[in-house]
């Protein structure tokens, strides 16, 4: 199943947490926020349909995101898990990591946002940019 979220650019983003990647809902944006590669996202993860949310439920399921900003894209590898939540009305959260929270979309991802090339993060810093969050399971 493939799902796709838009968002927006902000010139706090950073993208130089090691362990997470996340977009939100929220317009605003601090420095402390090192993990945040997007925000006004259409969507947290209480509003991803539920037909998806069973697959990412699944420990069995394989998923791929891709970031693309322009002509820009960066993939990430990660795993569904039975324990996620899926309820944050703001967030949408992937982690390298195993811990599940209301905002966890996948585990076990290959890459944080540390590893987004830095020409993308560059043009995220620009509140008129747009991306695209796509969700492939």
């Amino acid at each position: 199943m493939h799902f796709e979220i838009p968002f927006r650019g902000h010139k706090n983003i950073r993208g130089l947490h090691e362990k997470t990647i996340e977009i939100t809902k929220d317009t605003k944006l601090t420095t402390n926020g090192d993990c945040i590669i997007g925000v006004n996202a259409d969507c947290g993860c209480n509003d991803i349909p539920e037909k998806l949310k069973k697959l990412l439920r699944d420990s069995k399921s394989d998923v791929v995101i891709t970031i693309t900003v322009k002509d820009l894209s960066f993939r990430v590898k990660g795993k569904g898990n039975q324990e996620l939540i899926l309820t944050d009305p703001h967030d949408i959260v992937i982690r390298k990591s195993s811990f599940v929270c209301p905002r966890t979309l996948a585990v076990c991802c290959d890459k944080a946002s540390d590893h987004i090339p830095r020409q993308m993060i560059k043009r995220l810093q620009n509140p008129d940019s747009r991306g695209i969050f796509a969700i492939d399971v």
